[in-house]
């Protein structure tokens, strides 16, 4: 078996679109440290790319520039490619906005190295134990259904239970791209996770997401309730418990509602306000999870 130098990105990946929601995104997990830093790109409206193996990271913005222009993601894919005198090491997965995919793995890979396209998707990979990797992946996205950050964490897993990365696991990453997406509604940056340095990367990266959904994403209108009778008795003994309520006043709704205002804002949870009066569960639920604070010395 021939030596894999360790600055070859190995790795598998997968870069979609949505089209009911416009979403692009993509997905990876790789032995190799950070690799959120190297692989992923995505811009709103223009495409994903996914660049890896001896990762040419200028194919990632130079690709962006080429689909905003209006090219394919096909059209873009054989123009970097063209222009690389080392293509043969790369291996490349683009889809652009319109759903329309393309991947590339260059002859020197090392194996296993291959992708696929389908409808909305490419999935690829190389050093991996095996084209079940790339397979499962593409399988999963076509028959998962929800929001496109889950079908990819989803496909990722996939990949993952049907060998993976054949030199083991490291680093992992999930980036999704929507118009007004970003924080605060300032740039397209929806969803940027990553795992460094992890010995399960994958499942650490679920992790994240689902953090990341309960600190930015609105209340459900389901799980919005009254603070009032056993929410409202529920709400005041963990306030007190973390901290925040003298107990004397649990009956004051006043001295409730800053305090429970004081909480929400010191954990964060600015997009989970439900209005003076009302609470969402999943913050409730999140506050009965948290160690009581310890006592002074």
């Amino acid at each position: 078996m021939k030596r894999i130098p360790k600055d070859v990105v190995a790795t598998f990946s997968i870069v979609a679109f949505d089209p009911a929601t416009g979403e692009l995104g993509i997905a990876v997990q790789s032995k190799f440290l950070g690799v959120g830093a190297v692989v992923p790109w995505a811009k709103a409206g223009v495409g994903a790319v996914a660049t890896q193996s001896y990762a040419n990271t200028s194919y990632g913005p130079r690709g962006l520039e080429w689909m905003a222009e209006g090219k394919t993601a096909q059209e873009t894919l054989e123009r970097l490619i063209a222009d690389d005198s080392e293509r043969d090491l790369r291996q490349v997965g683009i889809v652009d906005a319109k759903g329309r995919a393309a991947t590339f793995t260059g002859k020197k890979c090392y194996s296993w190295a291959g992708g696929i396209t389908g409808p909305n998707y490419a999935a690829q990979g190389n050093i991996l134990a095996g084209e079940e990797t790339v397979l499962a992946m593409g399988k999963t996205f076509e028959q998962t259904k929800g929001p496109l950050a889950e079908r990819l964490l989803k496909a990722l897993q996939a990949g993952q239970a049907a060998g993976g990365d054949r030199r083991g696991q490291q680093s992992a990453a999930l980036l999704v791209v929507k118009e007004g997406g970003g924080y605060g509604g300032f740039n397209d940056r929806y969803i940027d996770l990553r795992v460094d340095d992890h010995s399960q990367p994958i499942e650490e990266l679920i992790r994240l997401y689902q953090l990341r959904q309960l600190y930015f994403e609105k209340p459900r209108p389901e799980k919005v309730a009254a603070i009032e009778g056993a929410v409202k008795e529920e709400v005041a003994a963990e306030l007190v418990r973390l901290g925040y309520l003298p107990e004397e006043k649990t009956g004051d709704s006043e001295a409730l509602h800053q305090a429970l205002t004081a909480y929400i804002h010191t954990e964060n949870f600015e997009e989970r306000e439900a209005g003076k009066g009302k609470i969402d569960l999943d913050v409730l639920a999140y506050m009965k999870q948290q160690p009581s604070p310890k006592a002074a010395d």
